[in-house]
């Protein structure tokens, strides 16, 4: 097998194929993921990457021959297979890198009702067994069946968020050669009216601009990671020459979602985070919402205005569920564009978030840059990586640089965080490279800049 150490992380396990991830590791990990978890069935979804289905396969041989049955859904995006794990009560596996290029894949996993397993919460266990060798199965194989979970994953998304009432909008939508192209079709996508082939309803009232439909894991024309601006150009064209009401830009496995208004500008997750919590807090008067402590300070303003209880947790996926669990959250979102509804299994999912949007805007007569005015308040950095080789001694100058300034509040939830009356910011390491992460944030755009330019040269003094 190999240094397997290497390809498991804090939430997924991913790596280069065919150096660092195969077939056999992968047949491994099935049948060690049916070790710890117990599972009797696990239902499996992949991406489009040539390498996604021989190694969702070769996880089936492992797994049905610990004695689980595998329901394979086949195509889909992360948050289908959690819509599977859900609907099903079953564990499962998605095969994805993510926004990762096309040289990479992995594996996101849960247990039954798409809870997450992590480094702390079973992943640990499956790396171990991976490596002391899963021993033989001794009852009968498992079976293998396939299943079609498409058209009930877009039906349970309208059941969530009705758009039959909304005005009519045109959408434009970058799949980035990702999984959306295969889910938008079915969710946004005009249905017969009963008269057609499929029958049943109309669709909702959308004409779709599409860019780049076209399922393909070289990603030829941009990387499907809407986090980077350059990855948004083709979109914001898109939107100004077609005249659409708002641009939607998915990641590669479609688990994430990235706005862009009427007039091509990008929208900061953190305005989605406060526009969706308070539509969940029209439905659920007073619930917790929980934000990572990167999102706007306006969310919690925002949460507590609308008469919600503002939680705020660690970045990542994994604290955020928990604490929603913990909490009774009705909503939680990130800065990355990771949305998160209890409704939903407490997992996340782009398309959820994008109907939310549409919902918003399709319910009213404003355009979107006008509904979304009230939710950006402050001016951001948005995140900005630097090397280091140490990041601890980095840190430590940053903080004791601030430390002594009055009306200074520092603490270190996650990282350090820094905050006055004014302005805030926060530095983390990165879990996997020499990287530290900067976000900052301010009542205007000249005190932001300054904070923002101060703190990166002191990490960045050689």
């Amino acid at each position: 097998m190999g240094d397997v150490a290497k390809i498991f992380k804090a939430y997924d396990i991913r790596g280069v194929v065919p150096d660092e991830l195969d077939e056999d590791i992968a047949e491994a990990v099935g049948a060690a993921f049916v070790g710890v978890t117990g599972a009797r069935t696990v239902v499996t979804a992949h991406d489009m990457r040539t390498s996604s289905e021989p190694l969702a396969a070769a996880f089936a041989r492992g797994a049905t021959g610990q004695g689980a049955d595998v329901i394979e859904a086949g195509l889909a995006s992360t948050d289908l297979l959690y819509y599977a794990s859900g609907s099903l009560n079953v564990p499962g596996v998605m095969f994805t890198a993510s926004h990762n290029p096309a040289r990479y894949n992995g594996m996101k996993m849960c247990r039954a009702g798409a809870r997450p397993i992590g480094r702390d919460t079973g992943l640990t266990e499956i790396r171990e067994l991976v490596e002391r060798g899963v021993p033989a199965g001794r009852g009968p194989r498992g079976t293998v069946t396939r299943r079609d979970l498409l058209t009930g994953y877009a039906e349970h998304m309208h059941r969530l968020v009705d758009l039959s009432g909304i005005r009519p909008l045109k959408v434009a939508v970058d799949a980035g050669n990702g999984m959306a192209g295969y889910t938008v079709p079915a969710v946004l996508g005009r249905r017969p009216d009963g008269d057609g082939d499929a029958g049943g309803p109309a669709g909702p009232p959308i004409e779709l601009v599409p860019l780049y439909f076209e399922l393909d894991g070289t990603f030829p024309n941009h990387e499907a990671n809407p986090i980077e601006p350059e990855n948004l150009r083709d979109l914001q064209a898109a939107v100004r020459s077609s005249g659409a009401d708002i641009g939607l830009a998915f990641d590669g496995d479609a688990d994430r979602c990235f706005v862009v208004d009427e007039r091509g500008e990008i929208v900061s997750p953190s305005a989605i985070t406060a526009l969706v919590a308070v539509r969940e807090l029209a439905r659920n008067p007073g619930a917790p919402i929980v934000h990572n402590l990167i999102t706007s300070r306006a969310v919690p303003e925002i949460i507590a205005e609308h008469g919600g209880k503002p939680v705020r947790t660690r970045v990542g996926h994994s604290f955020i569920k928990q604490t929603m669990a913990e909490t009774g959250a009705v909503f939680g979102g990130e800065h990355s564009a990771h949305y998160y509804f209890r409704d939903f299994w407490y997992a996340d999912s782009g398309m959820l978030a994008a109907l939310h949007v549409l919902a918003a805007l399709g319910e009213q007569d404003e355009p979107l840059s006008k509904l979304l005015a009230a939710y950006d308040r402050y001016p951001a950095s948005g995140e900005i990586n630097s090397e280091v080789a140490d990041q601890a001694a980095a840190t430590e100058r940053v903080r004791a640089a601030f430390a002594d300034r009055p009306g200074v509040t520092i603490d270190g939830l996650d990282g350090l965080t820094v905050s006055t009356a004014d302005w805030w910011f926060n530095l983390r390491p990165s879990n996997t490279e020499p990287l530290l992460r900067l976000n900052a944030e301010a009542t205007d755009e000249r005190t932001m800049a300054a904070i923002r330019d101060e703190v990166l040269a002191i990490v960045r003094e050689k």
